[in-house]
């Protein structure tokens, strides 16, 4: 059994209200030369909220460790198992976070929804 209709169809570009331009894509592969410099830019505190659960960034990371996992994301958003967008600046050049949504694991959810930004923007209005 699947968690998303037959039918459904993720969007490919989501504007954020009150983002400022800034907008939610699908990640893939490409995205690895701005992903991770703002990954490992900011990875002590992304390690303080992920680590503990993910192991997520390691400080060992890798750019192409990184590739890898930005790969596996983008496979995973073709077959609709989860979905990993990135938060792109309004000018299209830089990655300022992600958002990720996966299936539910609480009973009555639709999602499980986690997010991260840079550094310069945490505790800021994006």
């Amino acid at each position: 059994m699947t968690w998303l209709p037959h039918d459904f169809v993720h969007p490919l570009h989501v504007g954020i209200p009150g983002g400022g331009g800034h907008r939610l894509r699908p990640i893939s592969g490409a995205d690895a030369p701005l992903d991770y410099p703002a990954v490992m830019g900011s990875r002590e505190r992304l390690w303080s909220t992920f680590g503990p659960a993910w192991g997520w960034p390691p400080a060992t990371m890798s750019y192409e460790a990184n590739l890898a996992d930005l790969e596996r994301h983008a496979a995973e958003i073709e077959a609709h198992q989860s979905f990993n967008y990135t938060v792109e600046s309004p000018d299209r050049t830089a990655l300022r976070g992600c958002v990720y949504i996966d299936p539910p694991e609480k009973r009555g959810a639709d999602a499980e929804i986690s997010w991260w930004v840079v550094d310069e923007e945490a505790g800021g209005a994006l």
